[in-house]
C-alpha cells in the first residue's frame, strides 16, 4: 500500500514547511511552502516509491503555494524532474519562461534547477484539488524521455499518450504490495515516462513545423506588403487574399512582427519617404512625388505624418538634409582654393 508523505490539518498546518518533503526530508527538493488557512486545512499526500522514482498522489481542500528560487537552489542542488497529472483542481506554474495553467486532462514536467512558483487551486464546485505527480532523477529521465529537459514542457488535454502514461502510473500507484515485483514495477514506470517523452518529443516537432510555416508565411505577407507599398489601396483585406490567408490568421502572423498592420505599413512608408527626402533634389522630385510614391493619398496626411514620427515637416527635413550634403563640397572647395593660392 502507499505510505504517507505529510498529512496536515488545523493542528499542524503552521509546519507545513517542515513537514512536506517527508520524516526524513527524503523527498522533493528545498523551497518555500505554504498553505491558505482561510478555509478548513486539509492536505493529504500518499507516496509510492518504485526503485529511484516516486509516485505521489495529493489531494486537498485549500489552495497550497510552493517557490523555489536561486537561494534554495544553492542550497540544496537536487536536480529533479517532476511529472504533474492533475485530475481535479487547477495548478498555475510561473517561471522565467511565463505562465502554465495545467487543467484536468493536461500534462507538465518541471524540473528543480530552474527558479519557480507554484499555485494549486481547489477545483470551484467541490473545493477538492486532487493531483499525481512522479519525482524523477533529472539524469534518468534525460535518459527515458530522449532530450534536455527545459525549465518546464506542457501538453494540453488530448494526447492518447499522455492518458495512457497517467492510467499506467495510477494503476501502479494503487497496487498492493507485493502484486508485482519492484523490478516489474520499476519497467512500468520507465516505460510510462518513455511514452510521455514520445509525446513531448512530438509535440516539440509539431511547434517547430507550425512556426517554420508561420515564419515562411510572415515572410510572404511582409513581401506582399513591400511590393505594394505603394498603393494608396493597401489594406489587410488585400494582404490576405493576395496571400491566400484568413483575416484571422493575418492578424495572428503580424502579432509575431511585433506591429499591427497600420504601424507596419505607415513605418516602413514614412521611412522610404525618409530616406527619398535626404537623397533627393527638390529640383528632380517634389514633396507632393514622394508622398504618392510611398503610398499617401495626400500631401497633408504625409506632412501630419511625418512631422509627428520625425520632429519637423518634410520640406524643412530635406532643407537640413541639403545643407548637411552641401557642407563637406564646400569645405572641400575651399580646401582645394586654399591649396592653388
Amino acid at each position: 500500500m502507499p505510505e504517507m508523505l505529510f498529512a496536515l490539518d488545523k493542528a499542524n498546518y503552521r509546519n507545513c514547511q517542515e513537514l512536506f518533503r517527508g520524516e526524513r526530508k527524503q523527498d522533493y527538493y528545498r523551497g518555500d511552502y505554504w498553505v491558505d488557512d482561510a478555509t478548513g486545512v486539509e492536505v493529504q499526500a500518499e507516496k509510492r516509491a518504485i526503485g529511484p522514482y516516486a509516485i505521489i498522489q495529493m489531494r486537498a481542500a485549500m489552495s497550497q503555494y510552493f517557490r523555489r528560487n536561486q537561494r534554495h537552489i544553492r542550497e540544496d542542488a537536487t536536480d529533479m524532474c517532476v511529472l504533474w497529472f492533475v485530475r481535479r483542481g487547477t495548478m498555475t506554474f510561473s517561471s522565467q519562461n511565463g505562465s502554465q495553467v495545467v487543467n484536468p486532462g493536461d500534462f507538465l514536467v518541471t524540473r528543480s534547477m530552474s527558479p519557480f512558483f507554484m499555485e494549486l487551486q481547489p477545483d470551484d464546485s467541490d473545493a477538492v484539488l486532487e493531483v499525481l505527480h512522479v519525482t524523477v532523477p533529472t539524469h534518468l529521465a534525460r535518459l527515458h524521455i530522449g532530450h534536455e529537459v527545459r525549465a518546464s514542457s506542457f501538453i494540453a488535454a488530448g494526447r492518447r499518450e499522455v492518458a495512457i502514461g497517467r492510467s499506467m502510473l495510477a494503476d501502479l500507484f494503487a497496487l498492493d504490495d507485493g502484486e508485482l515485483a519492484e523490478d516489474t514495477s520499476q519497467l512500468l514506470v520507465e516505460s510510462a515516462i518513455k511514452l510521455l517523452g514520445h509525446a513531448l518529443r512530438d509535440c516539440a516537432e509539431a511547434m517547430s513545423l507550425r512556426q517554420t510555416v508561420a515564419d515562411r508565411r510572415l515572410e510572404e505577407v511582409q513581401r506582399f506588403i513591400e511590393v505594394h507599398l505603394s498603393d494608396p489601396n493597401l489594406c489587410t483585406t488585400m494582404v490576405s487574399e493576395g496571400c491566400g490567408v484568413s483575416q484571422r490568421y493575418l492578424s495572428l502572423l503580424l502579432q509575431m512582427s511585433g506591429k499591427t498592420f497600420s504601424e507596419l505599413v505607415w513605418s516602413r512608408r514614412l521611412e522610404l519617404a525618409r530616406e527619398w527626402l535626404e537623397r533627393s533634389d527638390p529640383r528632380d522630385v517634389a514633396i507632393s512625388e514622394i508622398a504618392y510614391g510611398v503610398g499617401f493619398k495626400s500631401t497633408a496626411h504625409f506632412s501630419r505624418k511625418f512631422k509627428k514620427v520625425f520632429g519637423s515637416n518634410p520640406r524643412d527635413f530635406r532643407a537640413r538634409s541639403l545643407e548637411a550634403r552641401a557642407a563637406p563640397v564646400e569645405q572641400l572647395a575651399t580646401q582645394h582654393s586654399a591649396t592653388l593660392q
